[in-house]
């Protein structure tokens, strides 16, 4: 057996591998990342190759290479944050970088990162375009929503939402002075644009979504919709790998940092080294909810009872929501709506 680790970059990669005794039997530099490269690189050993990368920039290209090799027989992919703790030094090179992964995978202490699998990742990638695009749309929209601040004069109709039905037709006859009528016209056309691509995007996550158990039972929850089950379900990727519903709000960044020592304890920040999707999802079904289910908006109402911030508040709503659907997952059933009692809590 042989361990071989890889300092993955953009542009080029550098790989070290030693055998079971830890001599190095192979370094160097894989330019332009060529596949034929890499499995020449494998191929030279008369044996089965583990691998070991850092999760970095387009990390799944290099796994699906590495999947289609003979000899390759495991593929790890590292959590980078951890290897550092782990093994940081003071003298960095990609030499060193790639002789330090082979030597932890030797050693079986990699901290390893969840790999979905191929249909899973393309599955994410929708999503996450689609979230890209929604995020675009909203730039877009305070831009007009600014441009139409700054006008003197102008009758707009008093809508709910500028850019509902009434308020686009508006916005599509209002004439302003010139540069900011060009402003807008170009804005307006921009945003007829991203609606088209996000609801093709949204068509696929639905359809998909329909299919899925996981996405069923977390749509089923006040304030989730397909979309948003679609994210918590693919992201999540299978609930049975967290050992607890603390472990499964602490990856979707809805706990605090806790530092306990000489008998005192303190809760700082949410945890920042988070599954950035999954909280960005609960966040948002979170506002949702406390205005459409009587659980999470008492729930809601109480916290703030105690004088707990709007945004502590909904935090505390998103953690619950979290807590519920792990629980849901790991019993495979839907939501069941009930009223919220403070003594519950105690």
């Amino acid at each position: 057996m042989y361990y071989a680790g890889i300092d993955y970059h953009k542009r080029y990669s550098f790989v070290s591998i030693q055998n079971e005794a830890g001599e190095i039997k192979l370094e160097y530099q894989i330019p332009g990342n060529h596949p034929h490269l890499f499995e020449e690189a494998f191929g030279r050993m008369k044996g089965e190759v583990a691998v070991v990368y850092e999760a970095s920039f387009n990390w799944g290209w290099l796994y699906e290479v590495l999947e289609g090799m003979v000899n390759v027989k495991s593929i790890t992919v590292a959590n980078p944050y951890k290897v550092r703790l782990i093994a940081e030094t003071q003298i960095k090179t990609d030499k060193l970088d790639a002789r330090k992964l082979a030597l932890l995978l030797r050693l079986g202490v990699v901290p390893e990162c969840h790999v979905p699998d191929r249909q899973t990742r393309a599955r994410k990638e929708v999503l996450r375009q689609r979230a890209y695009w929604v995020r675009q749309r909203t730039g877009i929209r305070n831009r007009v929503h600014r441009i139409i601040g700054r006008q003197h004069g102008l009758q707009m109709p008093q809508v709910s939402d500028l850019f509902g039905a009434k308020g686009k037709a508006a916005l599509h006859k209002a004439v302003l002075p010139e540069p900011d009528n060009m402003l807008l016209r170009q804005n307006l056309e921009m945003l007829d644009n991203l609606d088209k691509v996000i609801r093709l995007d949204e068509a696929q996550i639905k359809a998909e979504g329909r299919q899925d158990r996981a996405v069923e039972i977390a749509a089923s929850v006040p304030g989730i919709g397909l979309v948003i089950g679609s994210i918590i379900a693919t992201e999540t990727d299978g609930v049975q790998r967290f050992l607890g519903p603390e472990r499964y709000t602490g990856y979707c960044g809805l706990s605090p940092s806790t530092h306990s020592s000489g008998g005192k304890t303190y809760h700082g920040r949410m945890m920042w080294q988070c599954n950035k999707w999954l909280k960005w999802a609960f966040i948002e079904a979170a506002w949702i909810a406390v205005g459409c289910s009587s659980y999470f908006g008492g729930f809601y109402r109480y916290h703030r009872g105690r004088g707990k911030q709007a945004n502590t508040a909904i935090t505390l709503v998103a953690r619950r929501m979290g807590r519920i659907i792990y629980q849901l997952l790991m019993e495979d059933r839907l939501y069941e709506e009930r009223n919220f009692s403070p003594a519950a809590l105690i």
